[in-house]
């Protein structure tokens, strides 16, 4: 039986050296808010003539508004989507700019137009922490509950928060990255997509955990690291074939997917390939160098007496 947990090092060097750049990143660039966060307008046009993003650009900074993000997507017939983030802009300000869009295009169909100010945008903000600490605080709770017949149950809740941890440190500074490099933004479907890949990432550990807590009851004479290691092999299998036919419809709908779902679709990808790595090389190999860490301390107890009398 193969033994990963003496390649535990490599596995921790290597999530370490994906979630180093993606903090320097969010240290020095932070995070790219889309309108969510930072108020604006999101505004959606029809048209029918293919239209060039940098031309809607320019229809906008003639109406005064220059700093606007423009994603097109083509529809049938020649017809053509447009998704426009701006600033704050009140209906009369939509009108004018909508004036400019039928000037140069002709025909132009207002898709959806919807409005987020400053106000709500904080409120989304706050939520957005705050459902990510109580899902994180609970499933804290449950797996603690869930192995409370286990010596230290509340060892796996804190690993499995762990790796939480990292997946979602990979998720937003990948992103972060990418907001430097291709203007990604943090919106609502981002955050949603992060809770997705919270929950994926617990489900996988969980299980990789209750067969570690089998192993533990069955195999009573071998020792913490080799039942892990055991326990890891055994779920392996189960666990990549899982997560592989979940990453092949994602990478489909990130290739031939709408652009408005594209974002929360790169968020899972990124996330759940690496809930996938945390739950088998990083959650499991916590546990063993937790576990060598306390017999090396009860060892150096034992030992202190022995010396003291010698």
């Amino acid at each position: 039986m193969a033994n990963l947990m003496a390649k535990r090092n490599w596995f921790f060097a290597l999530s370490a050296l994906i979630i180093i750049p993606g903090v320097i990143s969010l240290c020095i660039f932070h995070l790219k808010l889309g309108i969510d966060f930072t108020g604006g307008s999101l505004l959606q046009y029809g048209f029918t003539q293919q239209v060039q993003p940098a031309e809607i650009q320019q229809v906008f900074a003639t109406a005064g508004f220059p700093d606007v993000e423009v994603q097109t997507t083509v529809g049938q017939q020649g017809s053509q989507s447009a998704i426009v983030r701006a600033p704050l802009l009140d209906v009369n300000q939509i009108e004018q700019v909508e004036t400019g869009l039928k000037a140069k295009f002709g025909n132009v169909t207002r898709e959806s137009a919807d409005t987020v100010g400053p106000l709500i945008g904080q409120q989304t903000t706050r939520y957005a922490i705050i459902a990510v600490l109580a899902a994180s605080a609970i499933i804290l709770l449950y797996i603690w509950w869930a192995f409370r017949r286990l010596d230290k149950p509340w060892r796996y809740g804190t690993c499995a928060i762990v790796a939480l941890l990292h997946d979602v440190l990979v998720v937003v500074g990948l992103w972060s990255i990418f907001g430097e490099v291709f203007g990604f933004q943090v919106d609502a479907l981002f955050v949603t997509g992060v809770l997705t890949v919270v929950g994926f990432s617990v489900h996988d550990t969980v299980v990789v955990f209750d067969r570690i807590r089998e192993n533990l009851i069955k195999r009573a004479g071998a020792t913490f690291e080799t039942t892990v290691n055991n326990s890891l092999v055994q779920t392996l299998a189960r666990s990549l074939n899982t997560s592989l036919t979940v990453l092949f419809t994602l990478l489909a709908l990130a290739l031939f997917g709408g652009v408005t779902i594209r974002t929360f679709v790169l968020v899972l990808l990124i996330g759940i390939a690496s809930g996938t790595y945390s739950s088998i090389f990083n959650a499991s190999a916590l546990l063993v160098v937790w576990e060598n860490w306390d017999q090396s301390k009860r060892q150096q107890r034992r030992a202190a007496p022995r010396l003291a009398t010698a």
